[in-house]
């Protein structure tokens, strides 16, 4: 039985194409896995702290020594990570913000990139991912149309999601972008091809 961690990262929750999106990639990955199970985390509903200090310092203390200043700093670190490692696939969904992703999803990211426990360095100095996930799937919206055009060296959100994805081990099986929902005259159009494009991803008519 296949378990999904879907995160939404939208500021908005109603009128949201994100969520929208995301919602109807449920829907069908429902329908591809029947027996499956979905745990949900809204990062609008259920804010992620951006990094304290004393969370980065509880980050490089052995766990035999942690104390109880340490264990509270990093609780909320070991719980996303402990979800994570979980699933066998992972859902998220990303508007983009002032050129990259929204805050929270930052700061989500910043919680679980951790070493020892999603990477590890090795003797030579490189980096590997420990979270061996091999369905990873992202939908990304814009209010422009960005690849392809004058725009897309703005968009830092699908690189900086690609790299971090892969830094911790994570392989991505696709993006869903939908592009241009500033613009309605092709935002119907836009939204039934990224549908199209979910349905054959998870082989659903």
């Amino acid at each position: 039985m296949k378990k999904l961690l879907r995160i939404d990262a939208s500021l908005r929750t109603e009128g949201s194409h994100s969520r929208a999106l995301s919602n109807f990639f449920e829907t069908i990955w429902k329908k591809a896995n029947p027996a499956g199970s979905i745990i949900y985390r809204d990062l609008t509903k259920q804010q992620i702290p951006h990094l304290q200090n004393k969370t980065v310092e509880a980050f490089h203390v052995p766990e035999e020594n942690w104390t109880a200043e340490n264990k509270q700093a990093i609780s909320l670190s070991n719980e996303l990570i402990a979800e994570l490692k979980s699933v066998d696939e992972l859902l998220i969904s990303s508007p983009l913000y002032n050129l990259n992703v929204p805050s929270t999803l930052k700061a989500y990211f910043d919680h679980i990139t951790r070493s020892g426990h999603t990477f590890e360095v090795n003797t030579d100095g490189s980096y590997k991912g420990l979270l061996d996930m091999e369905s990873v799937y992202l939908i990304t919206t814009k209010g422009e149309s960005y690849k392809g055009t004058s725009m897309e060296p703005l968009d830092f959100q699908e690189p900086y999601l690609k790299v971090i994805c892969g830094f911790l081990g994570m392989k991505i099986k696709n993006i869903f972008s939908l592009e241009a929902t500033a613009h309605l005259d092709i935002l119907e159009k836009n939204i039934a091809l990224a549908q199209q494009e979910i349905k054959k991803t998870l082989k659903i008519n």
